[in-house]
């Protein structure tokens, strides 16, 4: 039998959750700031997040050219187990690369306590599906599996609605990030898992940055192996909620009561749509092709002192011109990004100490 997650976590996982996309914290050389990646752990767990991903690509993945990767999943892990007390909360580290050294990954995440692992399917161009499958079937052998459809524009590959179909046939799949920045691939992703005799013990979490209130928001009517079923997107494991996490937990929120009748708050929810794809729009850099996505979810935080500097670890990768100004003025244009200045401000001494 697959490993399975305890009953807790996996209730959560299925219930849905703000999931952040664990960034890294380096000083001006381009060293580990322990300190500050402690905090930032410490942030997301006072934010209410139900979880943190780790060693995905929002940490870089270049933590492991840099041989990073150890220290970053063991810190954000220890953080969390002194923070979040006895409440569940969701260590997942993500893990890529050929068999062998995913499933070594996946080892090194089970060794430090993590609950399930993000498999990225980047830098494989060679591996058909059925590599792919055999992989995460391998992986799932350590640890249950969160696939991962990652957008072409940082790496990731188009994937047709059998590849998840058969993905969410293997026991050890316990959920999927959608991530490919395209209406017509998410909707083949959502019909896969659907046509599964598992799709129900699979929870969907939207990584669509771009249109993180409309995956959540709808009720996506699909064919199941006995009929029709409605399924829905329950959380998001985002880049976009490695920022302004608490208003991103107060938008979940709002989201799960709207779907079971809450008329003001799906209206709450409806009026940011926009303007949460406005924001990713400049913290993601779409103006420069995505080039700048992660220093401007470095710049965001910087600006809130929770980073001393947006440094990346490839000194080639920074701010797009003209991004910096774009991250000012959606920080303006929005209340709900404000407000969290405030919270941050409020706690960011006891994180940092």
């Amino acid at each position: 039998m697959p490993p399975t997650l305890p009953l807790a976590t996996a209730e959560l996982l299925h219930r849905g959750s703000v999931i952040p996309a664990h960034p890294l914290a380096l000083h001006a050389d381009r060293t580990l700031d322990e300190r500050r990646q402690r905090a930032l752990t410490r942030y997301y767990v006072a934010a209410g997040a139900g979880g943190v991903a780790v060693g995905v690509h929002t940490t870089q993945f270049a933590v492991r050219d840099h041989g990073l990767l150890r220290a970053v999943l063991e810190l954000a892990a220890q953080e969390a187990g002194q923070a979040v007390g006895d409440r569940p909360f969701l260590r997942i580290a993500g893990v890529c690369g050929p068999v062998r050294q995913a499933v070594q990954e996946t080892h090194t995440a089970r060794e430090l306590g993590y609950d399930a692992v993000l498999v990225s399917p980047a830098g494989l161009p060679e591996a058909d599906l059925d590599a792919l499958l055999d992989r995460s079937a391998a992986i799932g052998e350590v640890l249950p599996v969160i696939g991962f459809y990652l957008q072409e524009a940082v790496g990731g590959r188009y994937l047709p609605r059998t590849y998840w179909r058969r993905l969410a046939d293997q026991e050890s799949t316990v959920a999927v990030k959608a991530a490919p920045f395209d209406r017509y691939r998410t909707l083949e992703l959502v019909q896969g898992i659907a046509a599964s005799d598992r799709g129900d013990d699979v929870a969907l979490y939207t990584g669509n940055d771009d249109t993180i209130v409309a995956d959540l928001l709808t009720p996506y009517h699909v064919s199941g192996p006995a009929g029709p079923v409605v399924r829905h997107f329950t959380g998001g494991l985002l880049g976009h909620w490695a920022v302004w996490t608490r208003s991103a937990v107060r938008l979940l929120d709002d989201i799960h009561a709207a779907r079971a009748g809450d008329q003001a708050a799906r209206r709450r929810a409806l009026a940011r749509l926009a303007g949460d794809t406005d924001a990713n729009a400049a913290v993601y850099d779409v103006r420069g092709g995505f080039a700048g996505c992660i220093a401007g979810v470095h710049e965001v935080l910087r600006r809130q002192d929770l980073f001393t500097g947006v440094w990346c670890l490839d000194p080639a990768e920074g701010l797009s011109p003209g991004q910096a100004e774009e991250i000012a003025r959606v920080h303006t244009a929005y209340p709900w990004l404000r407000e969290e200045d405030v919270f941050v401000a409020e706690g960011l001494p006891r994180w940092l100490s």
